[in-house]
């Protein structure tokens, strides 16, 4: 195939996947292949020097524009008229009423109101201008609504943007350019200078002349309005959002049609509801008439259309004074900071505290004791502050970390960003999640333990650490909800069988760190003995199979910390008894091999064919690669199935396993 036709049949494959993964969410090919493609397309259009205007080889960015030019926009972008109040939109629907009463009167054949409801997204306005080859030829700020900055470049870096539709008329569609959280937070945890917001990130963005910065951003966009259009109009908003949908412009999914003021109202209480659960900012919604001939008639004001009307949420955006920093332990053991601030109205709600993440985000931002800070209230129901205000750093003080634990005053390690309390066993805050973990069926045992049952044990009868489990008394248990004398009995019993224990599910029961199950069972094997593990160097710990440097430190600072060996003599000291049953391993075709199960067996549940193939000597993996030996697959197999048979994995059924047994 000549190359210029094979340059042209790898952009309109890799828009097509563009297209798929980024506005239907449903790929058809792996990321490998979009890359295979890609590459190739990359190195014909720099052997060939031809790249079409909608090669997705210009998302990439990487130039530094002089400067913006002004850009006159085919159609004006108008504002909205705002409203804070369901009165508002009473009062502005009413007038609706009238005006078509009257327009009526007049010999206009007009339907009955209908409102589309849509998201008021909080980014900044984008228009984008396609040729009559579909080719998209300008993207451009919103500036006067008249005049903006052509900001194509920036743009392009948008990868749910197309940069080729089907339509062949000249069009105008507007947007509007936003930044998720997620791709927020992915930006400040390298970035010197952090974002404070969502809509300065995208802003910012879209108006830097680093083009390649722009790209870092990973900006999203959605799509509302055709501002002008050549060929045949439309005749309805709901056929407008239609049509941009159909050109794969991005859409937001929420589209609501209301005929009512009690229909608009729950919508806006419904959407208030989410706001802070979405990945992206909105600050109200737009309410528009549907009918577009209502719309020519109604026109417009100075500054609005009298067709739609914005309906704005309360501010989800303060400042306020940083009054103290106060150290919490979570139930991983996480010691994290959380701010305490004057109270500022925020969103509805009165706000006096704030996350502040860990002393890297402190230290990014700038943040210290006394300085006027921004507060936003986003996805989580605490909000986070994202910067300072510079001039009010005069008087403030740096944030310090606790030298030991507030909760129980042991060491603190820092793991990564985070400060963790190394006493994992009998740190309060920890306990529920310690006791739990303790007590599930592949540590312990002890049937009947729910999380319930830990948080009862700890707030009503202050249970301090995993050994006074073996101290509790019936008499105390009755008095707890939901306990009568035979469920007390039951859990006693529980407890107490859980004593004779295997050596393996006790040492993961403790809950070191990176430990699971089959890392207990590999470390028991090798050291037999709670102080053999104990005395193990480094050197014999990275020498156990699929021990790395990581597990290796975590098992020795474990065993180093003092409280944590006298909570392991106590529960000794009580009668806990983990034994070491060293088995002998029968040769057999599976030992020493990586076998994958998948799908249902009929003779097998997952726990026990997982046993079973470790009883053989052989490694169980949860995910198939190139190093896996062998994939038994049951009914209903997928996903690691299909990547086996790629791989050209030996692929074997539960029959043919058990037969394999036999021989």
């Amino acid at each position: 195939m000549d190359k210029v036709e094979r340059i042209k049949e790898l952009v309109e494959k890799l828009n097509r996947y563009s297209y798929e993964y980024y506005s239907l969410d449903n790929p058809s090919v792996s990321d490998k292949d979009y890359d295979e493609k890609y590459y190739e397309l990359q190195e014909l259009e720099r052997e060939t020097g031809y790249i079409l205007p909608y090669s997705p080889t210009l998302r990439v960015g990487d130039v530094v524009l002089d400067g913006f030019t002004k850009y006159t926009h085919k159609a004006r972008l108008w504002s909205l008229d705002k409203a804070q109040s369901l009165q508002e939109i009473k009062d502005w629907h009413n007038r609706n009423i009238k005006f078509i009463e009257e327009a009526r009167n007049k010999g206009e054949d007009l339907p009955d109101l209908r409102y589309v409801l849509t998201k008021k997204f909080d980014g900044l306005t984008i228009n984008l201008t396609y040729n009559n080859e579909g080719i998209l030829e300008i993207g451009a700020t919103r500036g006067t609504g008249s005049i903006g900055e052509d900001v194509t470049a920036q743009v392009k870096t948008i990868k749910s943007i197309p940069l080729k539709i089907t339509n062949q008329d000249v069009l105008e569609v507007h947007g509007e350019a936003v930044m998720t959280q997620e791709a927020f937070k992915k930006y400040n945890e390298t970035s010197e200078t952090p974002l404070k917001n969502l809509r300065n990130g995208a802003a910012g963005a879209l108006r830097n002349l680093n083009v390649k910065e722009t790209a870092k951003r990973n900006l999203s966009a959605f799509f509302y309005d055709v501002g002008y259009k050549e060929g045949t109009q439309f005749k309805t908003y709901l056929e407008m959002m239609k049509f941009i949908k159909e050109q794969g412009l991005p859409v937001d999914n929420y589209l609501e049609v209301c005929t009512s003021i009690d229909e608009i109202e729950r919508e806006i209480e419904k959407i208030e509801d989410i706001r802070f659960g979405l990945d992206y900012d909105i600050d109200g919604l737009v309410i528009a008439i549907d009918n577009i001939r209502i719309r020519e008639l109604m026109g417009y004001t100075v500054k609005f259309p009298k067709w739609a009307i914005a309906y704005k949420f309360e501010a989800q955006e303060a400042i306020t004074k940083l009054i103290d920093v106060e150290w919490n332990v979570g139930r991983s053991g996480r010691v994290g900071p959380t701010a305490i601030l004057e109270p500022v109205e925020l969103a509805g709600v009165t706000v006096k505290r704030a996350t502040l993440n860990n002393m890297d985000d402190i230290a990014r931002k700038g943040v210290r004791i006394g300085a006027q800070v921004f507060v936003r209230r986003s996805n989580d129901v605490i909000p986070e502050i994202m910067g300072i205000v510079p001039e009010s750093l005069e008087e403030s003080e740096e944030i310090k970390v606790p030298d030991v634990c507030p909760a129980c005053g042991s060491h603190l390690i820092l793991n990564g960003a985070h400060y963790f309390c190394e006493n994992t066993l009998s740190c309060k805050p920890q306990l529920v999640k310690s006791i739990v973990h303790y007590a599930c069926r592949e540590a312990m045992n002890i049937e009947g333990f729910s999380e319930k049952t830990a948080e009862q044990l700890f707030e009503k009868l202050n249970i301090k650490s995993i050994s006074d489990l073996y101290k509790l008394k019936e008499e105390e248990l009755i008095d707890l909800e939901k306990f009568g004398p035979k469920k007390a009995q039951n859990l006693l019993d529980a407890i107490e069988k859980s004593k004779e224990c295997e050596l393996y599910s006790f040492i993961y029961a403790l809950g070191i760190p990176n430990v699971g199950v089959k890392t207990a069972k590999d470390l028991v094997n090798r050291f037999k003995s709670i102080e053999g593990l104990k005395n193990a160097t480094f050197e014999e710990l990275v020498s156990v199979q699929d021990v790395g440097d990581i597990v290796a430190k975590d098992v020795m600072e474990f065993f180093s910390e003092e409280k944590l060996m006298e909570t392991i003599q106590e529960l000794l000291d009580l009668g806990v008894n983990p034994k070491f049953n060293e088995k002998e391993v029968v040769e057999n075709h599976f030992e020493g091999k990586t076998v994958v199960a998948t799908g249902s067996l009929k003779n097998y549940s997952r726990t026990e064919i997982k046993d079973k193939l470790e009883g053989l000597g052989a490694k169980v993996a949860g995910s198939v690669s190139k190093k896996t030996d062998y994939v038994i697959a049951g009914e209903a197999a997928g996903s690691k199935l299909t990547k086996a048979q790629e791989l050209g994995v030996k692929v074997i059924s539960e029959e043919e396993f058990e037969e394999i047994l036999r021989r």
